[in-house]
């Protein structure tokens, strides 16, 4: 499993069981174990594009705003800025969704396909849900919420690839493969694989000092796997509405 860094030795129980549910999604998503196709490919940069915007401007800041550590909430607001402002450490400048939006140029989309896709029905229902999730409950839940899934991108959840190199370390392979794509191209999957490490780490760490001292182990963890179960029907419902695209059937 994946090691926190910087986790103290009271927070320890909980990091472990938050680490075990996250490992369980690695292994069971279809969407990690299925084959990526063309048109998975096209509606996730569809989708993610819209996804990583609604969740850094509205959902993580709401989180943001209901966390009385000071420390924490500026990290918080620091990553949300790296995702929808300009990510100067890992992205050169430039928003996360603009890099994406280059992925997308290469992979057959136009801008102005991207700019006009709207959210998807299981897509929306996960905005729904996560609004439920992060708005209105206790911050310590909705920092799980935050990064439970940018936790993926760490090496050691799962088996295979995904357990070798992280979600984004394997579609970074996966992607290179069915499209020709050099490295350069991929930009997106690497600085993905950067910036969520340190972006989950924040999050884990203020679990492990904060959960136990409120005695919020339980809730926590129970937090982690909601929001995983959001994550795998969003997938999901990218994969479904993927495979519908390569068919050539309106969405």
């Amino acid at each position: 499993m994946a090691n926190t860094p910087g986790s103290s030795s009271a927070g320890s129980a909980v990091i472990a069981r938050l680490d075990a549910v996250v490992d369980d999604f690695a292994r069971r998503v279809r969407f990690f174990h299925e084959d990526m196709t063309p048109g998975r490919a096209r509606m996730f940069v569809l989708q993610h594009r819209q996804n990583t915007r609604q969740r850094n401007s509205v959902l993580k800041l709401r989180v943001a705003a209901n966390c009385p550590d000071w420390e924490t909430r500026l990290n918080i607001i620091r990553a949300c800025s790296e995702e929808v402002i300009a990510d100067h450490e890992h992205g050169g400048g430039r928003a996360h969704w603009q890099v994406l939006e280059q992925l997308g140029t290469r992979i057959g989309l136009t801008l102005d396909e991207m700019r006009a896709a709207r959210p998807i029905d299981s897509t929306a229902l996960a905005w729904c849900a996560w609004e439920g999730l992060m708005s209105n409950r206790h911050w310590l839940e909705g920092i799980v919420a935050n990064t439970c899934a940018e936790r993926v991108n760490v090496p050691g959840y799962g088996g295979g690839i995904i357990g070798e190199r992280g979600w984004f370390g394997m579609e970074r392979l996966r992607w290179g493969k069915l499209f020709g794509l050099d490295d350069d191209a991929l930009e997106f999957f690497e600085l993905h694989e950067e910036a969520d490490i340190a972006h989950s780490n924040m999050g884990w760490n203020a679990v492990a000092r904060f959960a136990v001292e409120q005695r919020m182990e339980d809730a926590v963890v129970e937090a982690c796997r909601m929001n995983l179960v959001v994550w795998e029907h969003y997938l999901n419902g990218i994969a479904a509405a993927g495979d519908a695209l390569g068919h050539g059937r309106a969405l």
